[in-house]
């Protein structure tokens, strides 16, 4: 049956396939963008995610227009890498503001919703480098590996009414963000997926797309690698 889905960055990348890919199979979408236009065909929210106002006004917008939210995925996130011997506190601090508060803000909001709906799905977007650590990326790996733990105990609270609470670890993967990377460092890490290529975002949407449907209510606290073998074993 068709869910109201709200997608916390789902304005490109990761986030638009995964928006993308629950609006195909029927879905009402949401998505939330920070900057430029929200994505053709679906709902878009202006929302910052490290402002607590602006993720309560999103959810009061996204139930006015499609109705309480049965389906969150949080996506949004940043980086900001540097050595930690270089790494400032407000370098540190906002990526776990953005990356892990605003998680926490957001699944807040949500779980109170799906608990009285004694039904919902909830996915956090992590990262292999959660499992695995990566140079320059303390911050980030940090506040990744925090969204395991936040899931994990979430998925205990909630697990009596309802709702699956899961977090799916994307490698390297095809979006602006791996753009952006120099080439020679593309290489290097390219090298060392197991696989030879990059996941393609509709790849890491098809994960989310089982852990948010009808047929995964017995999927709880688990973390999912789609990551091409990178984090294998961790």
């Amino acid at each position: 049956m068709p869910r109201t889905a709200l997608v916390f960055g789902g304005n490109r990348g990761i986030g638009l396939a995964i928006a993308r890919h629950l609006a195909d199979r029927g879905d009402k979408v949401a998505v939330t963008y920070r900057t430029g236009e929200p994505p053709e065909g679906l709902f878009g929210v202006r929302c910052d995610v490290t402002d607590p106002e602006q993720i309560t006004a999103a959810f009061a917008e996204v139930k006015a227009a499609l109705g309480p939210v049965e389906v969150l995925v949080v996506n949004a996130g940043i980086t900001r890498d540097r050595p930690l011997f270089t790494m400032t506190q407000d370098d540190f601090e906002v990526v776990l503001r953005t990356n892990l508060t605003g998680a926490f803000l957001a699944t807040k909001l949500a779980s109170r919703g799906m608990m009285r709906g004694r039904w919902g799905r909830i996915v956090l977007i992590s990262s292999a480098v959660a499992l695995s650590g990566a140079v320059g990326q303390t911050n980030y790996a940090a506040s990744k590996a925090g969204l395991i733990g936040l899931a994990r105990s979430l998925a205990l609270e909630v697990a009596g009414h309802g709702i699956t609470v899961n977090t799916v670890a994307p490698g390297f993967t095809d979006t602006d963000m791996v753009s952006a990377i120099p080439e020679d460092r593309r290489a290097v890490l390219l090298a060392q997926v197991p696989v030879g290529r990059m996941a393609d975002p509709s790849e890491v949407a098809a994960a989310v797309g089982y852990l948010t449907g009808e047929d995964a209510g017995y999927v709880t606290g688990a973390v999912l690698p789609v990551d091409g073998g990178v984090a294998m074993g961790h």
